[in-house]
């Protein structure tokens, strides 16, 4: 469905704050004149659009003007640096570039670095309102999907545009691959009222927020701009009486480590489906989780390319703890050694998703396209992580290729000692990578951010290590850590070890 499908007065998307809403019948009006907007300046069918955006409800707007246009939407990392920013508006070809009202400065640097977007529009100078103002609401006879072109987080190198072919269709006919998946499996519809606490340039919060409006939803936008609240999302919760949502591990890991009486005071019971992504969620997490919120959590196993997708539901997840889920959804699963060789159950190898044809490539990329491509199935695709199946099918994540630590031979995956670590109660975040070594090629080193309270220095250091070797093997337990004041994660939680392991000589 679209946003004219539902009553014009029913709450469409509104701030967590409450100050910023937009009705159903304000999304179809203004995403309709947008896309009048975009076709009188010139854009057609196949060109690409740029987005510039904290989470204001107006993202939606855009978002459904280029579904309705045939377009491809990039929306832009807002934590990005003008260089980095501008390299994304030049690489996927934006014709157009809107930007919000706190991004100012940002869009002036990347316009003035990206001249290729002739259409200029603004949150703050008037120029977006006056173009809708002076567009028609008409819809016209035929509406091409559209589709987002968004870019890898750059966790391990540069980000890639991820592009798929467009849609066949009207947006008005026909639901996409996440409505398809997403609504029958956690059950959105008019009544659902979801929380998006994640910035929207990032895939998953995104197509969510769109599913909802896709089937008559209230999203629920937290700000985006300042780090992850636990507090405010626990206000939010309460507030809006939140029947869904979606979050990363590290959310979990800071709600849990708010004080008993500040998380007892937020009634969360109005909670149906919390579904959490984009990084493994240590068990004892999760665990503790499913404790405070009861069996809500359901968890999926993807990636921005959308190569392939696993799901595990609460039941699922206690009787098979640590898994990501099944495959089948949208392609089968492949674990395979170094040579391409499928591996056998229990065995431990680079996951793959076997689809009829390749379900992506890298923009302006072909090379990488290829590295992420089976060497003898080139409709086999992976994004470099590392598990294993289990006799029913399960898959259980290990890490990510690039970050397996090899230390006398031996292969050491980071995850596991993370997980660790995140459970002790003077540690706020942590990474774990491995360092040049003269004896043993790379030694493992946790670099730690600690809690507030907590003192860095010799003593902490002392008691984390051994921590670890209560919990796993000795070989695996770091022999250092270091301590920072931050990490250099995305707002998406995902660790940018690439800027580490540089900081340490790779």
């Amino acid at each position: 469905m679209y946003p004219g499908a539902y009553d014009p007065a029913r709450t469409a998307v509104v701030t967590a704050d409450g100050g910023r809403a937009l009705t159903y019948g304000q999304l179809e009006d203004r995403s309709l004149r947008l896309a009048d907007h975009l076709r009188s300046a010139g854009l057609r069918v196949g060109d690409h659009l740029a987005l510039l955006s904290d989470n204001d409800p107006r993202v939606l707007e855009v978002y459904w003007a280029a579904l309705r246009s045939g377009l491809y939407l990039t929306v832009v990392n807002h934590h990005l640096t003008a260089d980095e920013a501008a390299y994304i508006v030049r690489d996927c070809g934006a014709r157009a570039l809107i930007v919000s009202a706190p991004l100012t400065e940002l869009g002036r640097a990347v316009r003035a670095a990206a001249p290729g977007t002739e259409l200029r529009l603004d949150f703050d100078d008037g120029s977006y309102e006056r173009a809708l103002a002076e567009a028609s609401p008409e819809p016209p006879a035929h509406q091409p999907r559209g589709v987002d072109m968004l870019y890898s987080s750059g966790t391990t190198g540069l980000p890639k545009g991820i592009a798929s072919t467009l849609p066949e269709g009207d947006v008005r006919e026909e639901m996409s691959i996440p409505q398809l998946l997403f609504q029958p499996l956690y059950g959105f519809g008019e009544d659902t009222v979801y929380l998006c606490p994640a910035p929207l340039y990032h895939a998953a919060p995104l197509r969510f927020c769109f599913v909802v409006t896709a089937t008559g939803g209230t999203v629920v936008l937290m700000d985006s701009l300042n780090s992850f609240d636990p507090r405010r999302a626990l206000a939010a919760i309460e507030r809006h009486r939140v029947t869904h949502s979606q979050w990363v591990p590290t959310m979990f890991v800071r709600m849990l480590k708010l004080p008993d009486e500040v998380r007892a005071a937020y009634d969360v019971s109005s909670m149906r489906v919390a579904v959490h992504a984009a990084a493994p969620c240590p068990v004892e997490v999760k665990r503790r989780m499913m404790d405070w919120w009861g069996p809500v959590l359901y968890e999926y196993y993807s990636a921005t390319e959308a190569n392939g997708i696993t799901f595990v539901g609460p039941e699922e997840w206690l009787r098979k703890p640590g898994t990501v889920g099944r495959g089948g959804f949208l392609g089968e699963l492949r674990i395979c050694d170094d040579d391409g060789k499928v591996l056998p159950v229990g065995e431990t190898g680079t996951v793959y998703f076997e689809r009829e044809e390749l379900p992506f490539r890298y923009h302006n990329d072909e090379a990488r396209t290829r590295q992420a491509q089976h060497p003898e199935h080139p409709n086999w695709t992976t994004t470099g992580d590392i598990g294993h199946v289990d006799e029913d099918g399960y898959l259980f994540l290990t890490d990510r290729k690039a970050f397996t630590i090899i230390s006398g031979g031996v292969n050491i995956y980071p995850q596991e000692i993370e997980d660790c670590l995140t459970l002790h109660p003077d540690v706020a975040d942590v990474a774990v990578i491995g360092v040049p070594d003269a004896e043993m090629g790379e030694a493992v080193k946790a670099v730690v951010q600690p809690a507030p309270d907590a003192t860095p220095g010799p003593r902490l250091e002392r008691e984390l290590l051994d921590f670890v070797r209560d919990r796993i093997a000795h070989y695996k337990a770091p022999r250092s850590v270091d301590f920072t004041d931050a990490l250099p994660r995305t707002p998406t939680g995902k660790l940018a070890k690439s800027k580490l392991r540089e900081a340490y000589g790779d």
